[in-house]
């Protein structure tokens, strides 16, 4: 087993712990009537969370470096052939996608260059516009002659390649027979998703392999939208060419900056180097040299570059040659992948479900808190009145009563200030609402199809993305005063009610703004990558703002949703403590009524109040057992107490 399965296999096991404490919790927590909305969705969250597993890696190389055998290598060797085609020269002519979905039928998906341009890339394969290629994995040699399809290209004249957003640039001219210089070689598919089974992949892997520099520019959805939301980018060179000047273009374009932090240098072909009248020490000197070499060129550091030889790493996989795979180094690479930038993931998702489950039993004994603050005063009450009279009893109960009847008014003021509350949740979210950011897009999108120059289309841009910030930075202003009001409210049901809330922090629109200025920098750097001074074509356009428009809608979506959970949240641990205190006020009433009518009964109902309050005792650490349960099996390097 390599180390990437291992990696998948301990995260999958861990998810699959974390996932049934969590449910034990949720099942306790409901049993022992702890269960409010708040904390319902605090489990929802975290579930969330522990559900999400899928992680993509996109390979991203010019042709003829070797990406595809790489991949061969890495994930594929276990059906002991080469499956996606590798040769010299161009062979993936198309973007494609391999992932496992065990509910679907093991397939190859193709969306044919000649698809909609508004087809996203990756959607629903039930669309029609897909070709359905039927795969046996039982017959992996029908398997590999299946994804041959990724291959195929097609003739068309200029003009039609224009209408599809492409010009001579995007094709491999020179591959043309003499006689079609009328026409155009261009890939016979947009996109293609392998739907196999594999010990990977069925782990939650989604791996991309792209054809190079002249299919990103011709496909702005690879670089809007699957590049930008790679866990692991893998950028592989040759070692027997070094960072060519389209190398360079890549890397500066695609990688340099969003991406370098989640990215691995592979320097592929190192059997090119490997020559036996050489001393390995001079060969070992050389092969350091162009490592030094490549990290220079890339601005990174030499750790950061990994030799290997992929075509011999596939080869010593499938014959089992331990010396040959030893010097293809293939299992240094995976180790990086698994621990540099795999495990770092799992620590961050890790981090994500104990700061949600310290939220969750956070809330969880604030209740127990209150239960227990408002348990300790009728013990306080009922053990008061032992040896008096009817006369001081009945005293209490109207001062009970009283206390009663008073917080109810504040409930009424409560509900108040909760409208209040929701008129300005609503005026929020007018604002940032899907429906009047797709009414800009719309109008954005028909400006920019009257333009003739992709300086008018970046200046539109620009617009545009001025005015969503602008939505952003008003619903902001907005959330700020909002807040004020909440903590007002807060201080307020603490000093007159001796509650011990403590006021939700403040919503932050930061990374949703970050967001969509990132957007706009993809944007535009795809606008200006085009001819400025030439008519953008208009298949081109229409793909490249439909991706933005896409990514923009999700921004919003985004940022909507994390702003009904804070609306959520700011209001759900006062109700939960308001509805908890009228409880426990209802039940001092009904005690001291009964102790009224019988005096025989105190005793009995001061031994009830000691055996609850013991057992709110043993529930406070029930609660934190069941929180270290959870971390536990989230927490890579072991257990971890809850705070």
């Amino acid at each position: 087993m390599t180390s990437l399965q291992q990696r998948f296999e301990h995260d999958s096991t861990w998810r699959s712990d974390a996932s049934a404490a969590l449910g034990r919790f949720h099942d306790w927590l409901q049993a022992q009537d702890l269960l409010d909305g708040e904390v319902q969705a605090a489990v929802d969250r975290v579930r969330a969370m522990l559900a999400h597993d899928r992680l993509s890696m996109v390979f991203l190389a010019e042709f003829s470096r070797g990406k595809t055998e790489l991949i061969n290598a890495l994930f594929l060797a276990n059906s002991g052939r080469r499956m996606l085609p590798s040769s010299a020269g161009r062979t993936t002519m198309c973007p494609t996608e391999l992932r496992y979905d065990p509910a679907a039928a093991p397939a190859l998906y193709l969306l044919p260059i000649e698809a909609d341009v508004a087809t996203p890339l990756g959607q629903a394969t039930t669309d029609p516009r897909w070709v359905h290629v039927p795969l046996d994995p039982g017959a992996p040699a029908d398997v590999a002659r299946a994804l041959q399809h990724v291959a195929e290209t097609v003739r068309m004249s200029h003009h039609e390649a224009k209408a599809l957003g492409m010009d001579g640039s995007a094709v491999h001219v020179a591959a043309l027979p003499p006689g079609t210089q009328g026409s155009l070689e261009l890939p016979r598919w947009r996109y293609a998703i392998a739907n196999l089974p594999n010990p990977l992949l069925g782990q939650g892997l989604v791996v991309i392999d792209t054809p190079g520099l002249n299919a990103l520019g011709t496909e702005p959805e690879l670089t809007l939208r699957l590049l930008p939301d790679a866990h692991v980018v893998v950028f592989v060179l040759a070692a027997d060419t070094g960072v060519t000047q389209s190398d360079l273009e890549l890397w500066q374009t695609h990688v340099a900056h969003a991406q370098r932090a989640r990215c691995l240098v592979v320097l592929n072909k190192i059997d090119g180097l490997w020559d036996p009248l050489k001393p390995h020490d001079e060969a070992e000197a050389e092969l350091r040299a162009q490592v030094e070499a490549t990290a220079q060129a890339l601005g990174v550091d030499v750790a950061q570059v990994y030799p290997v030889s992929a075509q011999k790493g596939l080869v010593a996989r499938v014959s089992g040659d331990a010396a040959l795979h030893a010097a293809s180094r293939l299992a240094v690479l995976e180790e990086a992948m698994s621990e540099r930038l795999l495990a770092r993931r799992h620590a961050i998702l890790a981090d994500q479900v104990r700061v949600a489950v310290e939220v969750l039993t956070r809330n969880t004994r604030q209740l127990l808190q209150l239960r227990h603050r408002d348990l300790v005063e009728q013990l306080f009450e009922l053990r008061s009145l032992r040896g008096k009279k009817q006369a001081m009893v009945k005293h209490m109960l109207q001062r009970v009563q009283s206390e009663k009847s008073e917080f109810e008014q504040s409930i009424g003021k409560f509900k108040a200030l909760r409208m209040v509350f929701g008129r300005h949740a609503a005026e929020i979210v007018k604002t940032l609402q899907g429906r009047e950011v797709r009414r800009r897009m719309r109008s954005a999108r028909e400006a920019m199809s009257g333009h003739l120059l992709s300086s008018a289309i970046r200046n539109d841009m620009d617009a545009l993305f001025n005015d969503l910030q602008m939505r952003i930075d008003s619903a902001s202003d907005k959330i700020e005063q909002l807040h004020q009001m909440v903590d007002a409210m807060y201080k307020r049901f603490n000093a007159e009610h001796a509650f011990t809330l403590v006021a939700p922090l403040q919503f932050d629109t930061v990374r949703y703004r970050d967001a969509l200025a990132a957007q706009a920098a993809l944007a535009q750097s795809q606008v200006r990558g085009v001819n400025s001074w030439l008519r953008l074509q208009p298949g081109l356009v229409a793909r490249i703002f439909g991706v933005v428009a896409e990514n923009v809608q999700e921004v919003f979506s985004s940022l909507n949703r994390d702003l009904d959970v804070w609306f959520k949240s700011v209001m759900t641990p006062l109700e939960a403590q308001v509805r908890e205190h009228q409880k426990q006020l209802r039940r001092r009433v009904d005690s001291i009524e009964r102790v009224h009518e019988a005096t025989d009964t105190l005793e009995g109902r001061i031994g009830e109040l000691e055996a609850a309050l013991a057992e709110l005792d043993a529930l406070n650490a029930t609660i934190a057992e069941h929180g270290r349960q959870i971390l536990e099996s989230a927490t890579p390097e072991g257990s971890r107490a809850v705070a």
